[in-house]
C-alpha cells in the first residue's frame, strides 16, 4: 500500500479520496481523463471496491465526473471569485495564482436610456461610453462584461482605452478610482453572442452581476457594469 495514504485517522478509501484529490488540484486539468481503475489500483495498492468508493466521494464533492464505458474527468471545480468593495479583476485572479487576459471586443459611444440612466444618475439621453470586453482566466473564457462610463465624467482621453484593467486605466489617465458600492447577482440563459464567446452551450446559465462601481473618495457613479460568468468555472464570494 502506498505509505501517502495510512496513518491519517480516516477509513482508507477516504484517505485515497484525499490523495487523489491534492493530486488532481496539483497536476490536473479539468476535462482531463483519470488513469484506468486498474492502473489506479496497483498504483495504490488498493482493491478496486476500495477505489471505487474513494471516486464516488471526489464525484460527490464535484471533482469527478464518470462517463460509462469512458471512465472518470476532472471537472472544473470553479474560482472563488471575492465580490469586495475593492476588487479588480487582473490584480485579484493573479494574487490567486492565475493568468488573465483581456480583449476588447467593442468601444463605442452611444446614449443612457433605462436602467443605464438610473444607475449612473444622468439624464435620459446622456452620452456614455460603451465597452465589452472577454476576460479570460489562464487562457479560457471566464466572463464577459458590458461597461457604461459617463462621457461628461471623463477627461479628454476618453477613447484611449484599449483592453487591460479597465480601473487601472480610470485611474491612470482620469484620476478616478473606483469602489465597488452595489452588485446583483442572477442567473439567467446566455443571451446574443454570449455563448459563442464563452465557450459554453446555450442552454448552459450564466452568473449575472449588475455592479455599480462609484468613486472611492466623492461617491459618485462612474461605471455600470453587466458581467456574465460562466457558471461552472466560478464561485462567487460576497463580502461587502
Amino acid at each position: 500500500m502506498s505509505a501517502g495514504i495510512m496513518g491519517r485517522g480516516l477509513p482508507l478509501y477516504m484517505q485515497l479520496a484525499q490523495q487523489i484529490g491534492d493530486e488532481i488540484r496539483a497536476s490536473y486539468r479539468p476535462g482531463q481523463l483519470l488513469p484506468s481503475e486498474g492502473a489506479l489500483t496497483e498504483r495504490f495498492g488498493v482493491n478496486r471496491h476500495t477505489l471505487r468508493r474513494a471516486i464516488a466521494e471526489l464525484i460527490q464533492d464535484g471533482v469527478l465526473e464518470r462517463r460509462k464505458g469512458v471512465g472518470s474527468y476532472v471537472l472544473d471545480t470553479g474560482i472563488e471569485y471575492p465580490l469586495q468593495p475593492g476588487t479588480r479583476f487582473t490584480s485579484t485572479l493573479t494574487e490567486l495564482g492565475h493568468s488573465t487576459g483581456t480583449r476588447l471586443l467593442e468601444a463605442g459611444r452611444e446614449v443612457a436610456s433605462g436602467g443605464v440612466a438610473r444607475m449612473l444618475r444622468v439624464e435620459e439621453g446622456a452620452p456614455v461610453l460603451r465597452f465589452e470586453t472577454l476576460r479570460l482566466v489562464d487562457e479560457r473564457p471566464f466572463c464577459l462584461i458590458t461597461h457604461f462610463l459617463p462621457r461628461a465624467r471623463l477627461s479628454k482621453q476618453a477613447n484611449g482605452y484599449a483592453g487591460g484593467s479597465l480601473h487601472a486605466w480610470l485611474e491612470m489617465h482620469h484620476g478616478l478610482k473606483l469602489r465597488r458600492e452595489s452588485s446583483v447577482i442572477s442567473s439567467i440563459a446566455p443571451r446574443g453572442n454570449d455563448a459563442r464567446l464563452l465557450c459554453i452551450g446555450n442552454r448552459q446559465p450564466v452568473l449575472r452581476v449588475k455592479t455599480l462601481n462609484v468613486e472611492a473618495a466623492s461617491g459618485i457613479p462612474v461605471e455600470y457594469a453587466l458581467t456574465r460568468f460562466r457558471g461552472d468555472r466560478v464561485q462567487l464570494l460576497v463580502d461587502f
